[in-house]
């Protein structure tokens, strides 16, 4: 079980170098994908403080170490970040996409096994995630559709 906990967090290492990666190519979208990564955390912790649900290891023993008390289980944060991170990802390159999406659905599956969250906290969280960060991705590409729609644009004919 160990394994599963210490996986779930390497799982969010594996989000920071395909982001590392994707930076090089991308650079502005790359930041600003991120950016939704952290906005996404930032309404969870906000959704938290008005759902406050206790976490499953409360009642139940769990393998991995139950979260102090006050650190409540609704959404799931790793499944917030794994849910925008694989958005975000799957926005910059489809290929890195479903390697995100993957390893999303693995560490959101993870911290139920672990004991440390219900099912509907890992579900919440990976659609949380996924539609903030799906919202940045739909704000930069219209602001990039604009952009190319101001462009002055040349008309050749073709050479026969």
């Amino acid at each position: 079980m160990t394994w599963l906990v210490i996986g779930t967090d390497a799982v969010l290492g594996v989000f920071a170098v395909m982001f590392s990666v994707l930076w090089f190519r991308f650079r502005l979208r790359a930041f600003l994908a991120g950016a939704g990564v952290v906005l996404a955390y930032a309404v969870s912790e906000v959704v938290k403080l008005l759902v406050r649900e206790d976490r499953p290891c409360r009642s139940k023993p769990s393998p991995a170490p139950c979260p102090e008390p006050g650190d409540w289980s609704f959404p799931s944060n790793h499944s917030v970040i794994a849910g925008a991170s694989a958005m975000a990802i799957w926005a910059l390159h489809r290929t890195f996409g479903w390697v995100a999406a993957v390893c999303a659905l693995a560490a959101a599956a993870s911290r139920v096994v672990v004991g440390v969250h219900y099912v509907h906290d890992v579900l919440a969280g990976l659609a949380l995630g996924a539609l903030v960060s799906w919202g940045i991705a739909a704000l930069l590409a219209k602001r990039g559709r604009r952009a190319h729609d101001d462009a002055p644009t040349v008309v050749l004919s073709r050479l026969r």
